[in-house]
């Protein structure tokens, strides 16, 4: 499967994040849009306002399953190799799972003041669309250079 994640490009936390799922991946499952391309974001049918109660994964092959939040955030380590085991364990836990999405609200509501705002938005290597038409931006990072 392949899925396209939401992320806020102008977030310093989330930017780390994206490069970090990046690097980790490769473009192998996923492809990114920043919640600031409002007219890339017209595609999933998704506002500005939507984007604001966190990040957003959305299943390419069914775009109406989707996740948002702690949720997608979970989804996304349960996809990663390995993943899955430490999802699992983590929502095995009594009571992590509720203080994981307090603690990820936190983080959304107050991202900017804990981890700064870049000055320009973050585009990413792997941006949605890019495997489809073979012809996307940033060809140096994608081949490890």
């Amino acid at each position: 499967m392949n899925y396209n994640v939401i992320y806020d490009g102008n977030c310093n936390l989330c930017v780390t994040l994206v490069q970090l799922l990046e690097n980790l991946d490769r473009g192998q499952n996923f492809e990114y849009i920043s919640m600031q391309d409002l007219e890339g974001l017209k595609e999933f049918e998704i506002t500005a306002e939507d984007c604001e109660m966190g990040m957003i994964l959305i299943d390419k092959n069914n775009p109406a399953k989707r996740w948002q939040g702690s949720d997608a955030a979970e989804e996304i380590g349960r996809i990663l190799p390995a993943g899955e085991v430490f999802v699992a364990a983590y929502r095995a836990m009594p009571g992590m799972k509720w203080m994981g999405d307090r603690v990820y609200e936190q983080v959304r509501d107050n991202r900017y003041t804990l981890f700064g705002k870049r000055s320009t938005t973050y585009k990413s290597a792997y941006p949605v669309g890019c495997r489809s038409i073979d012809n996307c931006d940033n060809q140096d990072l994608k081949s490890g250079s």
